[in-house]
Formats: C-alpha cells, structure tokens, sequence
C-alpha cells in the first residue's frame, strides 16, 4: 500500500472561516433577514470599529484594496493637493496594485529599490530621487512587515511631502501618513468572504470625497460634484469583518510564534531568511530567499507542502508596463527572483510548521 504524503495547503479559506463559523453565519443571517444589503447598520458599525483600531477618526468602505488606493489619490487630486502629472515615490518590489493607482491617477510613479535585508524601501535612497515634480509617497507593508522609519518621517517633513500607506498586506501595525489604503480580499489578515477595501484617514474633508467618490461622485442623490465611480462595501462582507476583526490581534500574534518557530529552526544554508525580527510585523507573508527558489518550490510540493512566490515578476517587468521594461533594479529583480512564502497563517498547527521546517532543512 502507498502512502500518500501529509498535504499542508499554503493558506485554507476553508479552514479560516471555520475558526468562526458559527458567529460568521449568525452575522450574514442577521443581514439576510434585515432585507437591508448596501449601506446599511453592518457597514457603519465596522468603519466605526475599524477607524477606531487603526487609531484614526475615519473609516471609509469601498469595493477592494485598488479601489481604496486609487479613491485615496483621487480625494488628493480633487483638493488641488496633487495634480496630474506629480511624482509619487513608491517601492520597486510590490504588488502591481500600488502602481496601478498611481498611473491610472495620471500621476508619475517613481521606483525606488527595496533594502534585502528588509525587503521593504530603502530609505537611504529616497530623497535621491525627489525633485520639484515630487509631491508624495507610498509606502507598502510589503509581507506584512512596517514599512515606515523615523528618516521616512523626517524626509516627508523637509521636502513637504504627503505620506501615504498601502497597508493591504498591514492589518494591526502602526499607521503614520495622512491616509491609508486597506485590502480585506480573503486571503489577507482581515479578510472578507469576497473583495472590499477602506481608506482610513484622520482628516474629514478627504473623508468625505472619498465617500462621495465611491458612490458614483454623488454628494446626495441624484448630485453629483464628481466623477466618481461605484465602489461600495456591502453589507455582508461588513458583517463578516466585524466578527473577525475581534481576533485579530489573537491571530496575528499566532503568526509571529510560527515565524519565531521559523526563524529559531530553519538551518539550510541555502534558504536565507530576511529580517530575523519579530518586531512590527504581523507576517501576513514569510518570506525566504533562495537561488534555486523554483527548485525548492519544486521539492516542497513534493513534500506535501504548498508554497506561493510573491511575485514572480517585478512591476517594471510587466507588459502593461512595456515603456519600463528595460529599466534596471537589481535589488527589485533578485528578490522577485528568489523569493518564496511559506504556509504562515492563524490556522497552521505546530506539527505542520514542524513539518515545514523539516523539509526545508532537508534541501540539498
């Protein structure tokens, strides 16, 4: 008889909801019987909760974490802030989303290389490249790691500069820019059984905009000041964030001890783990790097183990990007190049990541 290997999923949805099912389903039975499904109760009492657990007086619900990163530029844009043509300074290495807000904004965005050693922006070489056309900057919480320094913060401060924060992979750090953009997509910390977002903000007037932008530019009905677009959180996904934003904080600290786990036993000197600190960071990613990562990826799934690369392919790589495609980030490319995310998320067990380290420490 054959023994089949010991499967470990990357990430169970499944197993995620399963945690609260019960509560999840009282919640989307409550709404199913209020007859009430778009902006209703479920919504205003989760911007009320979330904007109180981010630590900022707003919370504005919309369709997805692009939406939310888009609507945020976009209020900026409106007040006269920002204008078509600016310069904003994001990371080289992120997800496409962040990139996509900026040009679709018609704004300029303007690459700056990671740190290996972080994986998050290199604040030593960001005000190398402001000039008078630069006028803010984005950073990403990139893996689930703060992506903010106090040099970050001073930088803004001497050149005048707004700071934003994609904070889509961020759920629970600390926020410190004008605005922020998250992502509740399923598969994030704080995730929805389908795609919604929110801009959290402390100030009322961008609040507002953003508010107005996301359903259809109308101030009241049948107004309309701007040209905005539909883009609302519903009532159900609401729901189902209130329940599980409760645990939060509970779940994220249960990645951090499979992390620690990670970092105290992992010994394969062809895997190197970044950022050996346990400190602002809620590891909604573990990162590794390997040079042979395809090799590796290949040799864990047939361990059982199910990995995901994040990302395979850099921004500037992309051919909706053609124009970009023979720029050069060395530092960008190596990371899209090697890098691996290992199973790390609230429902793993402690015999799994055991298993996890073991064939990793196996790789030869």
């Amino acid at each position: 008889m054959i023994m089949r290997k010991r499967q470990i999923e990357y990430l169970s949805l499944k197993r995620v909801t399963e945690m609260h099912a019960e509560e999840l389903q009282q919640a989307v039975k409550q709404v199913v019987a209020s007859g009430w499904y778009l902006q209703g109760e479920a919504v205003k009492r989760f911007e009320s909760d979330y904007a109180q657990f981010v630590g900022k007086k707003h919370c504005v619900s919309c369709a997805n974490g692009l939406d939310a990163l888009t609507l945020m530029l976009r209020a900026y844009i409106e007040i006269g802030v920002l204008k078509e043509g600016d310069e904003v300074i994001v990371p080289a290495n992120t997800y496409i989303a962040t990139i996509l807000s900026v040009t679709t904004n018609n704004l300029k965005p303007i690459l700056v290389e990671p740190r290996l050693d972080t994986l998050q922006i290199d604040d030593a070489l960001i005000e190398k490249v402001i000039t008078k056309r630069t006028r803010a900057l984005l950073i990403v919480h990139l893996y689930g790691r703060q992506a903010y320094t106090e040099h970050i913060g001073e930088i803004c401060r001497r050149h005048g500069l707004l700071l934003f924060e994609d904070c889509a992979q961020g759920h629970g750090l600390a926020v410190h820019g004008e605005a922020q953009a998250h992502s509740f997509y399923p598969g994030k910390n704080l995730g929805a059984l389908g795609d919604a977002g929110a801009v959290t903000t402390d100030d009322d007037r961008i609040a507002d905009i953003i508010r107005t932008l996301g359903n259809y530019g109308s101030s009241r009905k049948y107004v309309f000041p701007y040209i905005g677009r539909n883009s609302r959180m519903d009532e159900v996904q609401a729901a189902v964030l209130s329940v599980k934003l409760k645990y939060l904080e509970e779940e994220n600290e249960s990645r951090r001890q499979t992390a620690r786990y990670y970092y105290d036993n992992i010994r394969s000197e062809k895997v190197l783990l970044p950022y050996k600190d346990l400190t602002d960071n809620v590891f909604h990613v573990f990162p590794v790097l390997c040079e042979e990562r395809d090799r590796l990826q290949e040799y864990l799934s047939g361990e059982g183990i199910q990995t995901v690369i994040h990302y395979p392919i850099p921004p500037h790589k992309q051919a909706c990007y053609r124009a970009w495609n023979q720029w050069s980030f060395p530092i960008t490319e190596q990371i899209h190049r090697e890098e691996l995310s290992l199973p790390c998320n609230q429902t793993l067990t402690a015999d799994e990541a055991a298993t996890i380290v073991e064939a990793v420490n196996r790789f030869q």
